[in-house]
C-alpha cells in the first residue's frame, strides 16, 4: 500500500497532466465538425509533438533547478539548418539529419558549459546564447526557403497502418530511447538530486557537473528533434524570432502544466509531454468554439492558471519542503 502511495505522490503531476489532456481532447473532438476521426487525430498529433519535444528539452533543465530560455532558438536554428542539409541522396539525407541533431546537442552543451564552468545563472546564460543561436539561424536563412527530403518527411508525419500518427510513434520512441535511460542512469538520479538540493548532492558525492552537462546536452538534442520535425511539417526553414520566443514560453507553460516543479528535483519529461499536448489542445478548442482572436490569449491564460492551480492544491498542506517528497 505504501509503495502505491509513494508512486502516486511521485507521479501526481504527470497523472494530472494526462487527465487534463484527455478531458480537453474529448471536448475538442466532440465539438469538432469532423468528430473523432483519423485526420483530426493526426493533425492534432503533428501540432502537439513540436511543442512536446521542446517541452521535454525544457523539463530536463528545469529538473536540475535551472531554466533554458534558448530552447526555442535552438528549435529555430535547427529548422533552418535542416532546410539546407536534409535533402539530396539517401546518404546525404542521413548525414544531414545527424548533423542537425549534433548541432542541437552542441548548442545544449555550450549552454551547460557556460552555466557549469562560467558559473552564470541559467536564465542569464541562455538568454545570451539564445540570441547567438537566432543570429546564426538568421545568417542561414535571411528569408524563408529551402527544402527537405519529402519521402522522409511524409514517412514521419503521415499515418502508420492507415490510422496511427507516425509523429506520435516517433515521440514515444524518443521517450524510450532518450528519456527513460537518462532517468534511470546515475547522471539522471544526480540531476534530480541537484534540483532538490545541490549542496546535499555534492556532499553525497553525486556527479553534479556530469548530470548538469548531460541534461543541457540532451535538452539541445530534443530541441533539434523538434526543429527537424518543424522542417518535415513545413518543407521549409525560417528564422522566425516570434516563433522561437513563443515555443520557449510555451515550453515553460507545458512544463508547469505537466507537474514539473520550477524549483527543480520533481517531475518528469513524460509529464511535460502531456502538458504540451494539453496546452496545444487549448488552442484547438479556441478554433472549434470560434473564439475572437483578441480574447484567445486571455482564455489560454485562464485555462492554464486553473490547470496549474489544480495541480498545486497539494502544496497547501505542505509545511516544509521535505514533506513534498514524502
Amino acid at each position: 500500500m505504501k509503495d502505491w502511495r509513494f508512486w502516486f505522490t511521485e507521479q501526481r503531476g504527470t497523472l494530472m497532466a494526462v487527465a487534463i489532456f484527455v478531458v480537453m481532447f474529448i471536448i475538442y473532438t466532440s465539438n469538432h465538425p469532423a468528430g473523432f476521426s483519423v485526420n483530426v487525430v493526426q493533425t492534432a498529433a503533428n501540432k502537439g509533438v513540436l511543442l512536446a519535444f521542446v517541452a521535454m528539452a525544457q523539463a530536463l533543465v528545469v529538473i536540475t533547478s535551472g531554466i533554458d530560455l534558448s530552447v526555442g532558438m535552438i528549435f529555430t536554428l535547427t529548422n533552418c539548418l535542416a532546410s539546407i542539409l536534409v535533402t539530396g541522396t539517401p546518404l546525404q539525407v542521413t548525414f544531414g539529419v545527424i548533423a542537425v541533431l549534433l548541432a542541437g546537442a552542441i548548442c545544449g552543451a555550450i549552454n551547460g558549459a557556460i552555466v557549469i564552468f562560467g558559473r552564470l545563472q541559467p536564465i542569464v546564460a541562455t538568454i545570451a546564447t539564445g540570441a547567438v543561436y537566432f543570429g546564426l539561424a538568421l545568417a542561414l536563412r535571411p528569408t524563408p526557403g529551402g527544402t527537405v527530403d519529402e519521402t522522409l518527411a511524409d514517412a514521419l508525419t503521415g499515418k502508420l497502418f492507415g490510422f496511427l500518427p507516425a509523429s506520435l510513434v516517433t515521440l514515444l520512441a524518443v521517450i524510450l530511447v532518450v528519456w527513460v535511460p537518462f532517468r534511470r542512469s546515475v547522471a539522471g538520479r544526480a540531476a534530480y538530486a541537484v534540483g532538490s538540493s545541490e549542496p546535499a548532492a555534492y556532499m553525497s558525492g553525486m556527479p553534479i557537473k556530469r548530470a548538469k552537462m548531460l541534461a543541457y546536452t540532451i535538452s539541445g538534442l530534443l530541441s533539434a528533434i523538434g526543429g527537424l520535425f518543424l522542417t518535415f511539417f513545413t518543407y521549409t526553414g525560417e528564422a522566425a524570432y516570434a516563433s522561437g520566443n513563443a515555443y520557449t514560453l510555451f515550453s515553460i507553460a507545458a512544463v508547469v502544466l505537466g507537474g514539473v516543479s520550477l524549483f527543480g528535483g520533481r517531475g518528469s519529461a513524460i509529464g511535460a509531454v502531456f502538458g504540451a499536448l494539453a496546452f496545444r489542445t487549448i488552442g484547438d478548442l479556441l478554433f472549434v468554439f470560434d473564439f475572437d482572436p483578441l480574447w484567445q490569449p486571455l482564455f489560454q491564460g485562464v485555462v492554464l492558471l486553473l490547470a496549474v492551480s489544480i495541480s498545486a492544491f497539494g502544496l497547501l498542506r505542505v509545511r516544509n519542503r521535505l514533506e513534498w517528497f514524502g
